[in-house]
């Protein structure tokens, strides 16, 4: 067995409902992002800058663009002597012969005998629908420091928005001493981010317990963590210092294309020092300012700008035609905002059209409005 051999399980097959229209064909971690990427981009660069050199992506839900598309281990750098990107469904099935993760904990049972076969001494599970930049190298150094069974990241949050979020109660020395499940009343505001290091022995024996209870979510956060502070065992907070933001929500994905229009906003497409790869090599992202109808924009290359745009992401291939006006919006793939149109604090879907003159959004609204074929056909049938 190779000395410290971590491999990392990255979680990438939930149905991402919240989403709406975007995961209607799309797993959610294959949804775009910042012009020219896709949402699992960022797990996977990740682990190929950690130096990780075995990632299995576990997919179920509309897998198929998602599976062909990391299965490219070349795009990551993850193609190296005796390591890559392995592509696994679930197993087990459900009354409809349909493949099935009954939970989190249970998706990594199901692959129990990848990680024997990679001879795995450390787990790193992660989630696949994440936007953040961390060194798991770093993760793995604490976690073996502290002798440690489980190490779980951690991040401060809004003491305000703790409830939101699984929160780790921690000693002085972060040994983690309870977890607390969207809490009513936290007591902390170190929230996990979704990002565990196991020692593979003992987490194997305690999936394998799991998979026994049939009263079990087979979830790490339910199940696992808490059976693991109930026997006494070792769990350790490691506290991360950077941006991290869940895009489970359209507000939320919003939120985190408007990032990149902020200085200090710690999410930075452009450092060299920690690529974010992707397989849309050749759309370099390209942050634009004050030029003619041009106004704080993140305009990738491919994208035609034709009208105004206002504070706003505009990603590869999207056309903004003449005398068409975008303000706070992020304008998905391809998507076309048609001539003289009005679009105010939305996101288009990839794809979408949207007719001549048609006004949508409105300033200082509370919510993102999700511009998808369903809303422009209702739109359109209410101006008719």
């Amino acid at each position: 067995m190779k000395k410290n051999n971590m491999v990392a399980m990255i979680l990438a097959g939930g149905r991402g409902s919240r989403l709406f229209d975007l995961t209607k064909k799309v797993a959610k971690p294959a949804v775009h992002f910042g012009g020219k990427y896709r949402i699992i981009d960022f797990a996977l660069s990740n682990c190929a800058n950690s130096h990780i050199s075995t990632v299995g992506v576990l997919v179920q839900y509309e897998s198929i663009l998602l599976s062909s598309y990391s299965a490219r281990s070349s795009t990551w750098g993850l193609d190296s002597k005796g390591g890559g990107v392995y592509v696994l469904s679930p197993r087990e099935k459900d009354e409809t012969g349909l493949g099935l993760y009954n939970g989190t904990a249970d998706a990594i049972y199901q692959n129990l005998d990848f990680l024997d076969q990679e001879e795995a001494e450390y787990v790193l599970v992660l989630s696949g629908d994440h936007i953040y930049k961390m060194n798991y190298e770093k993760m793995l150094q604490k976690h073996i420091e502290s002798k440690a069974e489980a190490t779980i990241a951690v991040i401060e949050v809004p003491m305000k928005e703790a409830s939101r979020f699984g929160i780790m109660n921690t000693d002085k020395t972060d040994r983690i001493v309870e977890f607390e499940e969207k809490p009513k009343e936290p007591k902390s505001n170190l929230a996990s981010m979704g990002v565990y290091i196991f020692n593979y022995r003992t987490l194997r024996r305690y999936l394998k317990d799991d998979a026994k209870n049939s009263e079990s979510a087979h979830d790490f956060g339910k199940t696992i963590i808490p059976a693991y502070l109930n026997d006494g065992l070792k769990l350790q907070a490691y506290r991360f210092k950077g941006y991290w933001k869940d895009v489970g929500t359209i507000d939320s994905l919003w939120e985190a294309n408007m990032d990149l229009l902020k200085d200090n906003s710690g999410l930075d497409l452009f450092d060299p020092s920690w690529k974010i790869y992707t397989d849309d090599a050749s759309a370099t992202p390209q942050c634009i300012g004050n030029k003619a109808k041009l106004n704080n924009a993140f305009i990738t290359q491919g994208a035609v700008i034709n009208g105004e745009v206002n504070h706003s992401v505009i990603f590869s291939g999207a056309r903004i035609e003449e005398g068409a006006k975008v303000t706070e919006g992020v304008i998905m793939n391809d998507a076309v905002v048609g001539k003289n149109a009005k679009l105010t604090r939305c996101l288009v879907a990839d794809g979408i059209r949207i007719p001549e003159g048609m006004v949508l959004g409105k300033k200082n609204s509370d919510e993102i409005l999700l511009v998808s074929k369903a809303l422009i056909a209702k739109v359109g049938e209410n101006h008719e």
